[in-house]
């Protein structure tokens, strides 16, 4: 072949232009940590220092940051271990409750205060108890919840709505420990640090919202907040639902309340006696003598043989019960059955409910508010299960009206969810009846 005829490879190939690397998405700023703007205080532990502490936040300004911290996981009581505060003008204020029989001198100088907390239920109870209680507050995990914030914590709310990081590494310290270490400190004093900041941000979404109403009830109703008291709690052991027969229900009950009684006298996480693994093992096997208990496998825990004498007394007492002294397999309750007996036991329940749930998953997408929050679960089913007789619309919607209010009902929420009841009563009536499986179709 003639050279002239062969195409040059650099002629018909389009220049190369050199290899680009792939463009790099911008990177973000860094979020900016949160840190003391005052340095850290000392903590407030005899008269003088509490006094000084009083006399600097009633001449402070707005409202006080809040915030306690408890022993969960090492103590068996809730109550608190150390007290952080934080007021405009009068800086971060670390309290010793443990030093002090109550914090009476601290609580004359916070009435008429609005209080700031985050997940207010979790700390007015152990609060209370060293003397301090709310005549106003606003909760920040709330308001966000209320506003749709997908996340609530703190943290992510700080970093969010301010634009800075908080730590969280000493969050699940054991806080009855003496002396506390300043790094622990340094993570409390941050908890209030920002705390009033992040209140008034929320506070601004709410009104513009048009939800600046429904918090306040919802505030207002979180000042008699009081933590519900659980009937049949040894219910709540994990993994009973490996145990079989009602007298192995009886030995969970027996062992649960032998720990419980332990943990509360040497005041102790009851897990750390011995894990509710270990109840559901010796349930399981019922030992009846020291020996037979140890060797059963699951069975462990730092109390396991110490307290073996104990436990071995609780599971003989549970061998020798009466049958009409068991428990029951299901808790006793004067609440509706759970929801997934409700079409068996009453169809036109179960239509009620089912239509209600679709409705509310609807309106909460609609208002940006989670449906727990619309309304209870449990007001809800209470309500569908005997719902009001009145069929008249109108009649019907007071009397449901009347029936969420007694039942801690919030106006916003009834003004909301109301109607949707109603239409869920209304609509599961007229309904035709599902055929009856086992009645042949013409």
């Amino acid at each position: 072949m003639d050279d002239a005829a062969t195409p040059d490879p650099a002629a018909r190939e389009p220049a190369r232009e050199p290899a680009r690397e792939p463009a790099r998405e911008p990177e973000e700023a860094p979020v900016e940590l949160l840190t003391l703007r005052d340095g850290l205080p000392d903590v407030v532990v005899d008269a003088a220092g509490l006094a000084a502490a009083c006399a600097a936040i009633a001449a402070g300004s707005g409202p006080v940051a809040i915030d306690a911290e408890r022993a969960s996981g090492y103590r068996y009581s809730a109550r608190a271990y150390l007290v952080q505060l934080r007021r405009e003008g009068a800086g971060t204020v670390l309290v010793d409750p443990i030093a002090f029989d109550d914090l009476a001198p601290l609580q004359e100088v916070l009435v008429g205060t609005e209080w700031v907390l985050h997940a207010a239920t979790q700390d007015l109870p152990c609060l209370r108890e060293v003397g301090l209680e709310p005549t106003s507050l606003f909760d920040t995990e709330l308001a966000g919840r209320l506003l749709g914030h997908p996340r609530v914590g703190l943290a992510t709310l700080t970093e969010q709505l301010l634009g800075r990081r908080l730590r969280k590494e000493h969050s699940a310290q054991d806080w009855s420990r003496r002396p506390l270490p300043e790094p622990w400190l340094e993570y409390a004093a941050l908890d209030v640090e920002a705390l009033v900041e992040l209140r008034d941000v929320l506070a601004e979404e709410l009104r513009e919202a048009g939800k600046d109403e429904w918090a306040r009830q919802e505030f207002d109703a979180l000042l008699g907040h009081t933590a519900p008291v659980r009937v049949d709690a040894w219910r709540r052991t994990s993994g009973m639902h490996k145990v079989r027969g009602r007298r192995g229900l009886a030995a969970v009950r027996a062992l649960w309340t032998t720990r419980d009684e332990i943990a509360a006298q040497r005041d102790v996480t009851p897990s750390r006696l011995i894990p509710d693994a270990s109840i559901v093992a010796a349930a399981q096997t019922m030992p009846q003598d020291r020996r037979s208990l140890l060797d059963t496998p699951g069975f462990h825990g730092r109390g396991a043989q110490r307290y073996s004498g104990r436990w071995v007394e609780a599971l003989r007492e549970a061998a020798e019960l009466d049958e009409d002294a068991l428990p029951p397999r299901s808790p006793r309750t004067d609440g509706p059955p759970l929801p997934r007996a409700w079409a068996e036991r009453d169809p036109v329940a179960a239509r009620r409910l089912a239509l209600a749930r679709s409705a509310l998953a609807g309106l909460s997408e609609r208002v940006a508010v989670p449906t727990e929050n619309l309304m209870t679960p449990d007001v809800v089913r209470r309500v569908l299960w005997e719902p009001p007789v009145e069929r008249e619309p109108e009649a019907l919607a007071r009397a449901v009206d009347a029936a969420v209010t007694a039942l801690g009902a919030r106006p916003w929420q009834s003004d909301l969810v109301t109607p949707v009841l109603v239409d869920a009563v209304l609509e599961a009536d007229a309904a035709p009846p599902e055929p009856d499986p086992e009645t042949p179709t013409p």
